[in-house]
Parts: C-alpha cells; sequence; structure tokens
C-alpha cells in the first residue's frame, strides 16, 4: 500500500494557470532514506510528498495513487531506476507521469540511458536545491499543461465526461491490469430509457439538457479515483469498475439508477415512469487471456437489452465471474 512520507502544508499551492486549487503531488524513490530525507525538505511546503525505497514499491504506488512527477534514483538493488522508469512508460496508465533521474552517476553514457529509458531530466548528485526546484516545478508545469490538452481532447463535447476513445484506453488498460493481479473487472452499459420519446416531444435542445443532467447525477456517484464513467454514443453511458466483484458492481449500479430517477426529470411520453429513468446491463469478469476487454463490454451489452426487454428503469446483471 502507499505509504505517505509527509503531508502537504495547510496553504494550497495552485498549479500555474488553473482555476481550482491542487496540490501536486511528488514521489521520491531512493533506497537509502538518508537521500529522501534530504530531498524532503526542498518540497514539503509546496508539494504533497511520498517515498518509496524500492523499485517495486514505486511501481505499485504509481498504479494506485499516481503522483505528478517521480524523482528517481538509478541504482537500487533488485530492480534498477532505469527498469522502473521503462515499465512507468509502457502501461497507459502511468506512461505520462514525468520521470527526473536524481542519481550519484554522472557520465554523458548513463545521462542518455536515463533519457533513452523515458525520463524527462538528469540530476546528479550532490543536487543544488535551487536547481532542482526550478526543473521539478517546470516540469510539473509541461506535465499540467499536457494533461489540459490531452484532457479537452479526451471529454465529451456535449456532457463532459469521458469519451470513447477514453473508454477503449482504459477498458484495455484495466483488462490486463487486472489479467495480472487475478482481480475482477465490472462494466456497466447506462441507456437513457426511451430517450427518442423524449427527444421527439420536448425538442433536441431540451434533449441534450437532460443528458448533461444525467451525465453530471452518474459523474457524481462515480467516486473511486480509477472508476471511469464514459459517454458511449447517443443516450449511452459506460461506467468501468476495476478491481470491483459482482456484489459491489451490483451496488454500484443499484446507486446510479436510482440518482437518475432521483433527478424527476419530466417524461411524459415514457411508459416506464412519469420521469427519465435509465436501463443498466451489468457484467462481472476475472480476465484470464490478454485482450482489449471487448468480451466484458459485449457481455454488458447483452445484459442491457435483457434490461430494456423486462421493462427498463432496472439493472440486469451478466454474473460472469472466470475463475
Amino acid at each position: 500500500m502507499p505509504r505517505p512520507f509527509a503531508t502537504h502544508s495547510d496553504e494550497l499551492m495552485a498549479w500555474p494557470t488553473q482555476s481550482v486549487e491542487h496540490v501536486p503531488r511528488l514521489l521520491i524513490v531512493d533506497d537509502e532514506p538518508v537521500n529522501i530525507h534530504s530531498l524532503y525538505p526542498l518540497f514539503a511546503d509546496d508539494y504533497e510528498v511520498f517515498m518509496a525505497t524500492s523499485g517495486q514499491e514505486a511501481l505499485a504506488m504509481c498504479h494506485q495513487n499516481q503522483p505528478d512527477l517521480v524523482l528517481l534514483d538509478v541504482l537500487m538493488p533488485d530492480m534498477d531506476g532505469l527498469e522502473v522508469c521503462r515499465q512507468l512508460k509502457a502501461e497507459s496508465d502511468t506512461a505520462a507521469i514525468p520521470v527526473i533521474f536524481v542519481t550519484s552517476q554522472h557520465s554523458p553514457e548513463e545521462e542518455s540511458a536515463a533519457l533513452a529509458a523515458g525520463a524527462v531530466d538528469f540530476i546528479s548528485k550532490p543536487v543544488n536545491p535551487a536547481v532542482v526546484k526550478a526543473r521539478v516545478k517546470t516540469h510539473l508545469t509541461l506535465k499540467w499543461q499536457a494533461d489540459t490538452l490531452r484532457n479537452l481532447a479526451s471529454m465529451d463535447g456535449l456532457t463532459g465526461v469521458p469519451n470513447r476513445r477514453v473508454l477503449d484506453d482504459r477498458l484495455r488498460a484495466e483488462w490486463r491490469s487486472c489479467l495480472r493481479n487475478r482481480k475482477a473487472l465490472s462494466l456497466l452499459m447506462i441507456d437513457v430509457d426511451q430517450f427518442k420519446s423524449y427527444n421527439d416531444h420536448y425538442g433536441h435542445l431540451q434533449g441534450d439538457e437532460c443528458l448533461k443532467a444525467v451525465a453530471k447525477a452518474l459523474s457524481i456517484n462515480v467516486e473511486r479515483s480509477r472508476d471511469v464513467l464514459a459517454r458511449f454514443g447517443g443516450e449511452e453511458f459506460v461506467c468501468l469498475l476495476p478491481e470491483t466483484d459482482h456484489a459491489g458492481a451490483m451496488h454500484m449500479a443499484e446507486r446510479l439508477r436510482q440518482a437518475i430517477e432521483s433527478l424527476a426529470i419530466p417524461h411524459e411520453k415514457s411508459t416506464v415512469a412519469d420521469v427519465v429513468t435509465v436501463s443498466l446491463g451489468l457484467a462481472t469478469q476475472i480476465p484470464l487471456e490478454d485482450s482489449e476487454g471487448l468480451p466484458l463490454l459485449m457481455a454488458a451489452d447483452e445484459q442491457l437489452y435483457r434490461a430494456k426487454q423486462h421493462g427498463r428503469n432496472r439493472v440486469m446483471s451478466a454474473c460472469d465471474k472466470m475463475n
């Protein structure tokens, strides 16, 4: 489990040009605790600082509680920093995390190897405090700018939730993660009931407002950082729930169903209720083979069809736990 080395100060530091406050998360990785202690005071006032003393621990921390930047030693037992960096860059959920090597190595060949592994910078020990602080700030700023552009490209223009491309990427990544860890992966396919009738009666502009309200209500109830709510297309949404068993996913599905019904958006042309409702199809699997997660998506879609056939405004489940 992640081990916070220290929490940030009470005064939050906003990222450059951001309108909301965000404390960047900094991970320091070194097998010698004394080196971590020497770097910590440089960043404690401005960042949330975490520590790892091995390559495996660093990888686990980056997957579970993603930092905004990693300060990484090269020479470590068991797994050196170069391999840690390569593995971070090989996984879609950690590839965008900038890595700065802070090491006792000095040669151009060693620096070239670090950059070839995917690092954004290379700082030799003993560090100059002003220099290392400036480089960390620069690379955090660059990451925030890249994240902003990436987020704009990955959001659905109408509802503001992630789009289909994000869903496809995350489904592949989470399928493979659950395959490695032998964990259950659940997926909810969500459809606004009789939305065509809603559009025909209230008009497309009001239909857009309805979809926005539905997306917002779903998003509010999807709280875990690894969970993904995305617009699949039209009036369909998908909720991806990594490391969630069937019971947990069923609880979430019913929570989302009730959240939409509780909006009490009038729907005079619905044969289901006098308000807007949703139908949900649920599938849970423990991946056994490498794929892009398509079987899970298809299974949830089948259950969504069953939910519509059985009267809508309900959850139907494919309890397909592959043991």
